[in-house]
């Protein structure tokens, strides 16, 4: 978008990856609804396209910002008019420095779990998230024991009803064959592979796509399809390697069987978890799918950066931080205008690669505006928060407050549930509609972003908003 709006600048791009994300077979679904692909290219590629890009392939060390400079990691200084970081997230690993605990964030964190996973019989699944709900899905031929922190599954995307309509895709044979990966890898030359492949949390390397499982094979050591367990309400204690775990003389369990008592475990595993259930499962290896927290270290120090809640830089309605000339954008930043109601930031555990994209591109028209001494209009995708992804192999789009996200007490829900077909949730206040939830092939995306949109009173039409019998597309054409 910069280098569009400024063809005779120098427009630099700082990254530590030897890749760069592209956006490709792009669909706007809806107004506010976009599809599309993200596939990994070397960064020649976007030099070629637009030659005042020039691309560094260091991270940053430090930034000072009354300067305006920043020095990267090969010791050199570059100074900037206008600087926009959009150095993401890291996972946030249950705990640091454990060969056995693998946090999921970049394409090489990717395949050292797939690595990992090919010589595994049972592993341990923590967190929630996207992520989380994706792999164990996508997981065949290995026990997984699924530890949440929530009642159900899913808890940050929809709601317990939804959660329900989805367990059963847990435990049925995958007919799916993997789509064909559309990303390709790319590595840098020389880099050696150690025995066991575990991607350390400080080396930050291209964050994932939304398919980013699609064309990795997900199998373990086991013939069986899916084996999941789900351990509710509870979080990690402790992590036991073997040697500690048996001069503990403690119990670990088996792999829970339906209607069967759980019976202490015979075999000898790597690694034990401990949950606060009092619950001990031996495995091979843990992920921590616990979400991310913003990756603000190399721009904090020395600099007086205003800072949200959550970590990230905040923002003002023009994507500034606090300091002259440095915007952010993406999982770095935190949003801290008053928003739209129907609009919010999703928390650290789910930053979306629509919103990042959104706010990359919204960044750049106020990097321009500001330069050229023009205004600009609040841009439009933050009217309304509508997301629109895949979990368990049904289409899945959220809306507005589709968790009724901040509106205490004074709101009710109206479903719709055909089993193994559909879902759909709509989220009313004083007879207008604030939130959706639509799984499976609904078709109620526009109708329903509309409807939220306009803030029409739709208390007349009561229970009828989602019959069945009738066409409300038709209806509010």
């Amino acid at each position: 978008k910069l280098a569009t709006e400024f063809p005779s600048e120098d427009i630099f791009l700082m990254t530590a990856s030897p890749v760069i994300k592209a956006v490709t077979n792009f669909k706007q679904v809806s107004k506010t609804l976009e599809e599309f692909d993200v596939e990994e290219q070397p960064s020649s590629l976007l030099e070629k396209r637009y030659p005042n890009i020039k691309v560094i392939q260091f991270g940053v060390k430090q930034l000072k910002s009354d300067e305006h400079k920043i020095f990267t990691e090969d010791g050199k200084e570059y100074m900037y008019e206008k600087l926009c970081l959009c150095a993401g997230a890291k996972p946030k690993l249950i705990f640091e420095g454990n060969p056995y605990v693998l946090g999921i964030r970049d394409t090489d964190s990717a395949q050292a779990f797939q690595k990992n996973l090919a010589q595994s019989e049972r592993i341990v699944v923590v967190g929630n998230g996207g992520i989380a709900l994706e792999l164990v899905y996508e997981i065949q031929g290995c026990e997984v024991i699924w530890a949440i922190k929530d009642k159900a599954i899913g808890n940050t995307f929809f709601d317990a009803g939804a959660a329900e309509f989805l367990i059963p895709k847990l435990t049925a044979e995958k007919q799916e064959t993997p789509i064909e990966c559309k990303r390709t890898k790319y590595t840098i030359e020389g880099s050696e592979e150690k025995e066991r492949p575990i991607a350390a949390s400080d080396k930050l390397g291209s964050a994932l796509g939304p398919d980013w499982h699609e064309g990795l094979c997900l199998k373990g050591t086991k013939e069986f399809s899916h084996k999941v367990h789900i351990e509710i309400l509870c979080e990690v204690k402790k992590i036991h390697l073997q040697q500690e775990f048996i001069q503990l003389q403690r119990t670990s369990l088996t792999f829970p069987k339906e209607e069967k008592k759980v019976e202490p475990d015979e075999v000898l595993w790597p690694v034990y978890v401990e949950l606060t259930n009092g619950k001990i499962y031996g495995c091979d290896f843990i992920v921590s799918a616990t979400g991310v927290v913003p990756n603000v270290k190399p721009f904090i120090d020395g600099n007086n950066f205003a800072v949200g809640e959550d970590g990230g830089l905040k923002v003002d309605k023009h994507m500034h931080t606090s300091l002259p000339d440095i915007y952010a954008a993406g999982d770095i930043c935190t949003a801290s205008w008053e928003p739209s109601p129907v609009w919010h930031q999703v928390n650290q555990i789910i930053r979306l690669c629509a919103q990042q994209q959104q706010m990359g591109w919204y960044a750049a028209k106020c990097m321009a505006a500001d330069t050229l001494g023009e205004s600009v209009d609040m841009d439009f995708s933050f009217e309304l928060f509508a997301h629109v992804t895949k979990f368990f192999n049904y289409k899945v789009v959220v809306l507005g407050k589709y968790n009724a996200q901040g509106l205490g007490l004074d709101h009710e829900l109206m479903l719709r549930c055909t089993k193994g077909q559909e879902y759909v949730k709509v989220v009313m206040q004083n007879g207008r509609m604030m939130g959706a939830v639509l799984i499976g092939e609904t078709d109620l995306e526009e109708t329903f972003e509309n409807l939220i949109l306009n803030q029409m009173d739709l208390s007349a039409y009561g229970e009828d908003l989602l019959n069945p019998n009738i066409d409300i597309e038709d209806y509010f054409d």
